[in-house]
This record gives C-alpha cells, sequence and structure tokens, in this order.
C-alpha cells in the first residue's frame, strides 16, 4: 500500500505535535515536527546574539550564517520520539522554555528562514510515509498532501495547557504572560508576508477544545483510515 504524506496545521499550543506523534505511531509513519526546526533556528539567533529581547534580529548577519545552522532529528530510545538536533548538539529541552517561545515567531516570519527549513522539510517528506505539524505544512510545504488537518481550540484552552506543560517541566510560568505570548504569536504567524498561518482549502477541522487526548488520536485514526481506503 502506498504511503502518503499527511499535514498537520493549526494554532500554537492545539496539542498538534502529540496528535501527530500518536498518529505517525499508531499508522507506522515517520514523525516531524516543523516547529522545532524554526526554534532551533531561533535559539541559534539567541546563542550567537543575533536577536534581541524585544524580538528585533540581526538579519543579514542571520541570513548570511543560515549555511551553518544544520537541523536534524534522532530518535530518543529512552522516550521512542525523535530529538532536535542543532549543528550536532541535542537541544530538545533548550528549545521548549519560554525564552524561545517568546521570539521563535519572529525567526520563522523570515522568508531566508522560511525558504531554508520549507526546503529540508521537502526533502524529509518527498518519499511518503511523513507525518508534519506545523503552520503552513498543508499550505506551502505540502500543498499536494493527501490528508490534511488544521487544529485549532479557544485561547485560553491553549494558554492552560501550554502553562501546565511548563510546570510539568519544572518551570515557574505566568499563565497571563503564556496567555499573551500564545496570542501574539498566532497574530505574528497570521500576518506574515510568507507562508502565513491559514487553513488550507481541502483541510479537515479539529476543534480539540473539549477533547480528550484518546478522543482526538481515534478521531484522527477513523480520517486515516477513510482516506487510505478510497
Amino acid at each position: 500500500m502506498k504511503k502518503i504524506t499527511i499535514a498537520i496545521d493549526g494554532h500554537s499550543s492545539c496539542g498538534k505535535s502529540t496528535m501527530a506523534k500518536d498518529l505517525a505511531r499508531e499508522i507506522g509513519y515517520i514523525y516531524v515536527d516543523s516547529g522545532a526546526m524554526y526554534r532551533a533556528c531561533t535559539l541559534y539567533a539567541m546563542q550567537h546574539e543575533l536577536i534581541s529581547a524585544d524580538g528585533t534580529v540581526r538579519t543579514a548577519e542571520l541570513e548570511a550564517q543560515m549555511p551553518q545552522v544544520e537541523v536534524s532529528f534522532s530518535l530518543n530510545p529512552t522516550s521512542g520520539q525523535p530529538d532536535t538536533y542543532l549543528n550536532g548538539e541535542c537541544v530538545e529541552a533548550a528549545i521548549r522554555t519560554m525564552e524561545v517561545s517568546n521570539l521563535v515567531s519572529h525567526v520563522a516570519a523570515l522568508p531566508f528562514v522560511r525558504e531554508a527549513m520549507t526546503r529540508l522539510q521537502q526533502q524529509m517528506g518527498e518519499a511518503g510515509g511523513i507525518v508534519m505539524d506545523g503552520r503552513d505544512i498543508g499550505t506551502a510545504v505540502f500543498p499536494h498532501a493527501e490528508l490534511k488537518f488544521f487544529v485549532t481550540a479557544s485561547d485560553e484552552i491553549r494558554a492552560q495547557r501550554r502553562f501546565d506543560e511548563l510546570k510539568a517541566k519544572g518551570q515557574q510560568p505566568d499563565f497571563d504572560a503564556v496567555l499573551r505570548n500564545l496570542r501574539e504569536r498566532d497574530h505574528i504567524d497570521s500576518t506574515r508576508a510568507v507562508n502565513p498561518l491559514r487553513q488550507a482549502d481541502d483541510a479537515l477541522v479539529l476543534d480539540n477544545s473539549h477533547m480528550t487526548k484518546d478522543e482526538q488520536r481515534e478521531w484522527l485514526l477513523e480520517r486515516f483510515k477513510e482516506r487510505i481506503a478510497r
């Protein structure tokens, strides 16, 4: 049976990555977290003092250094999930901090960053059998993906999920700050000039505001079965 490409887009903190990981594991596909790739680029900019706390990016210098930014994934044998690597160093924990979250949309909005990451994502998925989540997977990276989802939920519910996730990692987040960050990222992602966040015309919409993880998993799996049965 031919393996298809599955694109999962949507707003931040909707649980896209968890859903995509679960679906990929269930159907034996490869999972790629495209958001982690942009977070890794942001971490690089932070490490090299190419971005300030207010999101101002030294664009010319970052663009010149983009050939030196190598983002890859390697399966973690303990978790069974792919970890993100930046220039050979595992940065999975470092890219999930609020500091990176506060700046990632500014870096991800840069055309040369999006072009570089889109090329890499397309290379990863050219053979099919992949589940990739992000902001523009079904519209820009894989516009001809056989199955597309667009995930959303209310602002407050998404902020609470992000807040709980950060606390579980030992961080001490402020809920109002998390909510502000989420709304700011939504605005930047939806209004950027290059490949903004939007629902693909042929995407299936999932509002998971009041769904459990098991219910989401079953819903996605059913849509996958329906698609490959055609």
